[in-house]
């Protein structure tokens, strides 16, 4: 009988839906998760440390999500208009998001960031976006475009990830160097009448801003007349309950929201304020700055209830300080292993990730992460999985929930000094 391992690997190329690139002999099936932990189709049991590319920050099968959904579900699953949900869990993120006073939901965090390079090329009449070397944005063309390059071109030129991408990329889209402040702004001052926004992770992958580097940046956009966009798929949830606007104490233009708000499930928001949000009104079709959007299972009433009862779960007393206490738990875990096994590495992340680099110098942006050992990297992540600990192999970054603690830290510790010492 053919396992359901082999018929992944014959049905989906490289046997998955995406990224994670394991060797067959590794490959599996899920076939149930709880809290922080899954079980293939042969009964094995797995830590997560993914926690579905952390949309799962509430933990996996969470019951408040659970019974949101089963009750929803059974009244039906999705009528492409405002629902009771929707409507309830739009007014919450207006409420904690300081940039936000309309929204319109959509069904991925590909889609709200894509939605808010489209909103800033409308009401700009502006072509340009432009974005910061490895950082992602979603699937979409400004989102995958200058993410892995090995041999990266001298800023601001984009260079394409793989093929496929539009010839707008070439044209209309700038790169600049992540935490540079000058160098953004010296592209910013040749191109600002050319530019309609300016994108960012405010937490890019797992490396934090320089002091002062956001705040910066929402003055340079706002004096070359481009729109900031905070691209808080990640970041939305995982730093505090007001994402990293609150965090970091800097308000953009526009928003872009996925993952953990979905508690699970599939779910993407953006936002900004009223006058820009108009854009995208029905009424203003054949306006100059109309912007069409529309999503058949955004705002869907099954995502929003379990959304809404996520949200319900952040809002608990010593939600963020949990969060943030298991993510410098593990992270300083990981380096006193490396330590201990003295390794030229560290550990790098903020809130409830964490990202093992093999280097020693100081990670600022994509390009310090080139002359890193990314080979050994693969090799420790392949053996972590071998060990029980699902993540993803690539280690862009370890993901921490709610329903991780201290113990699992402990168990993923003593895995990770295994994979070390066997990965030489």
């Amino acid at each position: 009988m053919t396992s359901l391992r082999e018929r992944s690997l014959s049905v989906f190329p490289a046997g998955s839906n995406g990224e994670f690139d394991l060797p067959p002999k590794l490959a599996l099936v899920i076939a149930r998760g709880e809290g922080c932990r899954l079980w293939d189709e042969a009964g094995r049991e797995f830590l997560d440390f993914s926690m579905g590319w952390g949309s799962a920050l509430v933990g996996h099968a969470r019951p408040e999500v659970v019974a949101a959904v089963t009750r929803q579900a059974a009244q039906g699953s999705n009528f492409a208009y405002v629902t009771e949900p929707a409507l309830a869990l739009a007014e919450d993120i207006l409420r904690l998001s300081p940039a936000c006073e309309q929204l319109r939901f959509c069904a991925s965090g590909t889609e709200a960031t894509m939605y808010c390079q489209r909103l800033a090329r409308a009401v700009t009449g502006r072509p340009k976006i432009l974005k910061f070397e490895g950082a992602y944005h979603g699937a979409n063309e400004v989102g995958v475009t200058s993410l892995f390059p090995a041999d990266p071109p001298d800023f601001p030129t984009p260079a394409p990830t793989g093929g496929g991408l539009a010839g707008m990329v070439g044209r209309d889209v700038l790169v600049a160097p992540f935490n540079d402040l000058a160098a953004t702004r010296n592209i910013l001052a040749r191109h600002g009448p050319e530019i309609a926004g300016v994108i960012v992770e405010p937490l890019q992958r797992c490396t934090p801003p320089r002091p002062g580097f956001l705040e910066g940046l929402k003055d340079a956009a706002k004096a070359a007349g481009a729109l900031l966009i905070f691209d808080e798929v990640v970041t939305g949830f995982r730093l505090a309950y007001g994402g990293a606007q609150a965090y970091y104490g800097v308000v953009p233009d526009l928003v872009a929201y996925g993952k953990a708000l979905g508690g699970g499930y599939p779910i993407g928001a953006f936002g900004g304020p009223r006058d820009l949000m108009a854009a995208v009104r029905e009424d203003r079709l054949g306006a100059a700055d109309y912007m069409w959007v529309a999503s058949t299972l955004g705002g869907n009433p099954v995502s929003t209830a379990a959304a809404g009862a996520a949200l319900a779960v952040f809002r608990r007393d010593g939600t963020y300080a949990r969060l943030h206490a298991l993510g410098r738990y593990l992270r300083d875990g990981m380096a006193r292993v490396l330590e201990s096994r003295q390794e030229r590495a560290q550990v790098i992340g903020d809130g409830p990730l964490a990202q093992v680099v093999f280097s020693t110098a100081p990670v600022v942006d994509y390009r310090s992460t080139l002359n890193s050992d990314r080979a050994r990297a693969r090799r420790v992540m392949l053996g972590l999985f071998e060990r029980g600990v699902f993540l993803n192999p690539m280690g862009t970054k370890l993901y921490l929930s709610l329903a991780h603690d201290e113990a699992v830290c402990d168990a993923f510790l003593e895995r990770f000094d295994d994979a070390l010492g066997a990965t030489r």
